[in-house]
């Protein structure tokens, strides 16, 4: 195993990039947001509308399916190195939350992949809007979560292994 202040570091290193991906999800967020509040100030939809909706599903589908790919790195990375790091039972726990987080990110796939805006009617457009706002909220807090919690350990352990070198 390559040396553990190393692999420490290198996993705090891509927990910050993480974050990185997962603002780009919460700024779709908050694009569709803003596209909304200005959408309940018009009185009427127009094919314009609509089109810019879809751009900023496109742009949140994009955003999701990037942080799944460096996820996706990150997760095989982790889980290759952490068990002679966390032991048994903790690194159980770890994995668990990637399978949590996996989950979410396929749920929030699908759900977009499976909205039709330019079939919708614009009362059924804002329940798909608060749908797709609610996964895509928690599955950044529980990304976010994560992140803490194992660097929370992570920190421990890098200290331990300083202190004992």
């Amino acid at each position: 195993m390559a040396d553990p202040l190393e692999v420490i570091t290198r996993i705090i290193t891509e927990h910050h990039t993480s974050r990185e991906h997962i603002k780009l999800v919460g700024d779709s967020v908050n694009d569709i947001e803003a596209f909304f509040t200005l959408q309940r100030v018009q009185s009427s939809w127009t094919q314009s509308s609509i089109t810019s909706l879809m751009e900023q599903k496109n742009r949140m589908q994009q955003a999701i399916n990037f942080l799944d790919e460096g996820l996706k790195n990150h997760f095989a990375f982790e889980e290759k190195v952490m068990p002679s790091l966390f032991g048994e039972l903790l690194t159980k726990a770890i994995l668990h939350e990637h399978l949590e987080i996996s989950g979410q990110i396929e749920s929030a796939k699908i759900t977009l992949a499976s909205m039709k805006l330019e079939e919708v009617e614009q009362r059924d457009i804002l329940i798909k809007k608060s749908q797709i706002q609610g996964i895509l909220n928690q599955l950044c807090q529980k990304v976010e979560q994560h992140a803490q919690h194992e660097e929370i350990i992570l920190n421990m352990i890098k200290r331990a292994l300083e202190e004992g070198a």
